[in-house]
């Protein structure tokens, strides 16, 4: 398989410079994922209402090359929220993009907000 050069890149709070208004609230499951495009990424989309927080990440699994996950699981290792791929299961942080299992280098993940029950992803371009 041949190794694809990622294009997704970690934006922070800081540098942020647009917010694209992806979706309302209401298109995304709880706990659960959706998959959302700005320009030429796809941007997975959580809302983990058990901790009444949102998140987002690139949708590229890292190991596979496949756009899955925003399907994958959402949960918490040792008080970290998570997602795991629904390929393979290796885990990924939803706050610093870090690879749980120690053995992938990490996702891209993005600033979102939440106003007037639309949801908003954080981007540094």
């Amino acid at each position: 398989m041949e190794k694809v050069i990622s294009k997704y890149k970690t934006t922070t709070q800081e540098d942020v410079k647009v917010w694209f208004k992806a979706a309302s609230t209401e298109a995304f499951p709880n706990d659960g994922g959706a998959c959302v495009k700005y320009k030429d990424l796809q941007i997975a989309v959580f809302n983990f209402s058990r901790l009444n927080t949102w998140y987002a990440c690139q949708n590229l699994s890292p190991e596979k090359q496949e756009m899955v996950l925003s399907r994958g699981m959402l949960g918490d290792q040792k008080g970290t929220p998570k997602i795991a791929c629904p390929l393979h299961k290796k885990t990924f942080s939803l706050e610093t993009g870090e690879n749980l299992n120690g053995d992938l280098n990490p996702i891209a993940i993005y600033p979102v907000k939440i106003e007037d029950n639309f949801v908003y992803i954080g981007f540094s371009e």
